[in-house]
């Protein structure tokens, strides 16, 4: 297929911007200027904590881990992560609201809830050293301190932030036993083989260590999770290849939201037309023009009378919101198989034939594939990479564990009967296609990413556009998890609900604090409250491009293309601009006048219905 420049064919600055971009009452814009001001407001408290710490006597004399630590420990440490995480929370909470009285109080309950924690680890840590006499080096203290402080932080701005309401899930637990023995023996092989290598002591070790590969880490610990992942891709690729011997062609409806799609509606539907010819079933193709503005009602129109192999018709959806669009043609499907492409999608000629072949099997439910940048535009080159990582590896690799969470709604095909009977697509909140695919992967059903689907999918060409997109898609990680936080308190175990979710609740903190914790940083190092030494700035660098570049090569490997390694520093520069949009997004949410613990009994008390469409 003929690759489309991106800059050429995408959106103006606005008309890209929808009623999802930031969905009323749980969202608003965020100034460009709200970020900076938490960075610089950061930066004053980390500097006056510091000096603080090291200038009051009172404090000196108590902390002499240069942390706010009480626990017995030895060794040092890269940052004191203790004063970084009450920096960020006290500069958080203090812009996240216009209204003094609720920035007080979400500072207060971030900061109070974190040093609670914080104290009982400590006491914790104090027993153990007098009864057992086992003393914790201070890495790992300060490790546990950040893990606390990231989820504190993601699940507090759950309680405060507007959410959707809770919607009671059908949890299928019946495999997590199973699940459960395939990560143990898989976490054993990986850890077996990584402490094999560490226990060499190859001359590259050394040589590693003394450059910022590496950072001073252990081989064996560097390599546990990239072994673990690896082994996991592994086994879903021969699950795969048996797949890939079936042939399933059933009739498909396929139905595209299109809200000022006129630069790019014919490319997609032409695109579909060669996807069809190639596929043995009949498929039908529903334009939704979702209160269009532009042309998109005549271009789609005119591409469909040109189409050999499907069939197809605009219908008109005048109320504003994908999951409207979505819903009004989910209603129309009449085949036991329906798809969901976005607009601007450009199909694979053979995207059809290979999805829907893994249908042969009777438990698979929804299937996603790759969606691989047009080429040419501003990011595309650093999405590759992007893609290759997420959905080449990582999506692959969770479907052996079935621990998928989310088929990407650029191209995702379904059961129809699951979408019908899970209720349809939320509207209102981000996220619509996790929220769809996560219910149903809940409900039984498995959720699978193969590689070789292949589709085009638009990347935004210019900075605004990327902010817009990337805020929608980092805040539906919250929108997704207030309203199926079932899966994390309910006492139905699943991997989804109990590790995956919480999973990424935390890496959204841990991202959004990736540019202060540089700051910090840099604070540290320019000021007599240096902490650091070469070896702790090389395990930052490990961190956050060592690590992250060997796992980028890797991918772009196994999609046989290694020559996108050359694309490693714009990959790391969008690494950092996402972590910047995640910050905004944690900025983006609308803050309720007074918090809700999730897990109140009152909360649990107003379920909405599984039916419901509307959070």
């Amino acid at each position: 297929m003929a690759q489309q420049d991106s800059a050429s064919s995408s959106k103006d600055d606005e008309t890209y911007w929808s009623v999802d971009s930031a969905p009323r009452r749980f969202s608003e814009k965020v100034a460009p200027w709200r970020a900076p001001v938490v960075l610089l407001v950061f930066a004053v408290v980390a500097f006056v904590s510091l000096w603080l710490l090291n200038n009051l006597s009172v404090l000196n004399d108590n902390f002499r881990h240069n942390d706010i630590v009480f626990a017995p420990a030895t060794g040092g440490h890269a940052i004191p992560v203790r004063v970084f995480l009450f920096s960020f929370f006290v500069a958080f909470g203090m812009c996240c609201d216009p209204r003094w009285y609720r920035k007080l109080t979400i500072t207060a309950d971030l900061v109070a809830t974190y040093f609670m924690f914080c104290l009982a680890l400590d006491l914790l840590l104090q027993l153990v050293f007098l009864g057992l006499g086992v003393v914790f080096s201070l890495h790992i203290v300060e490790i546990a301190s950040g893990l606390i402080g990231f989820a504190i932080f993601s699940f507090k701005l759950l309680e405060h932030g507007e959410m959707p309401s809770r919607l009671a899930l059908k949890i299928d637990s019946t495999q997590t036993r199973l699940i459960v023995a395939r990560l143990l023996f898989v976490a054993c092989v990986a850890g077996v083989f990584a402490w094999y290598i560490g226990s060499l002591n190859l001359p590259v070790e050394t040589r590693l260590r003394n450059v910022s590969l590496l950072g001073g880490i252990g081989p064996g610990v560097f390599l546990f999770l990239p072994l673990f992942f690896i082994l996991l891709y592994l086994g879903a690729v021969v699950e795969a290849k048996m797949a890939r011997k079936s042939t399933f062609s059933p009739d498909l409806t396929v139905f595209v939201p299109a809200h000022n799609e006129e630069h790019i509606i014919a490319d997609t539907i032409q695109a579909m037309d060669r996807a069809a010819a190639a596929y043995a079933g009949q498929v039908r193709l529903l334009v939704m023009n979702n209160a269009s503005v532009d042309k998109t009602e005549q271009v789609a129109k005119s591409a469909l009378s040109q189409c050999s192999a499907l069939t197809g018709e605009v219908i008109d959806v005048p109320q504003p919101g994908k999951a409207n669009a979505l819903n009004k043609g989910l209603d129309m499907v009449q085949t036991d198989f329906c798809v969901r492409v976005d607009a601007d999608t450009q199909l694979h000629p053979q995207a059809f034939n290979r999805a829907l072949r893994h249908f042969v099997d009777p438990a698979v439910g929804v299937v996603g594939g790759l969606p691989l940048p047009p080429g040419g535009g501003l990011f595309d080159r650093a999405r590759f990479l992007e893609v290759a990582v997420k959905h080449g590896f990582y999506s692959v690799a969770f479907s052996v564990i079935n621990s998928v969470v989310g088929i990407p709604g650029m191209f995702s095909v379904y059961r129809t009967e699951i979408p019908r009977t899970l209720g349809g697509f939320v509207a209102g909140m981000n996220g619509e296609d996790t929220d769809i695919s996560l219910r149903a992967g809940e409900s039984g059903y498995k959720l699978l990413v193969d590689p070789s689907v292949r589709y085009i999918s638009e990347v935004p060409a210019t900075y605004k556009h990327m902010r817009e997109q990337r805020t929608r898609w980092f805040r539906s990680v919250f929108h997704i998890s207030a309203r199926c936080r079932d899966l994390i308190y309910a006492p139905q175990a699943s991997i989804r609900g109990k590790v995956t979710l919480p999973y990424m609740l935390v890496n959204s903190a841990r991202r959004a604090m990736m540019i202060p914790l540089v700051l910090f940083g840099v604070i540290e190092y320019f000021t007599v409250y240096d902490s650091f030494n070469i070896l702790a700035w090389q395990s930052l660098v490990a961190v956050f491009i060592g690590a992250p570049a060997i796992m980028a090569t890797l991918c772009a490997c196994l999609l046989r293309r290694p020559l996108a390694v050359l694309f490693l520093p714009e990959y790391l520069v969008l690494r950092v601009l996402r972590a910047y949009f995640t910050l905004e997004a944690m900025l983006s949410i609308s803050m309720s006048k007074k918090g809700c613990p999730l897990y109140s009994r009152e909360a649990l008390r107003t379920a909405r219905p599984e039916s419901s469409r509307i959070a």
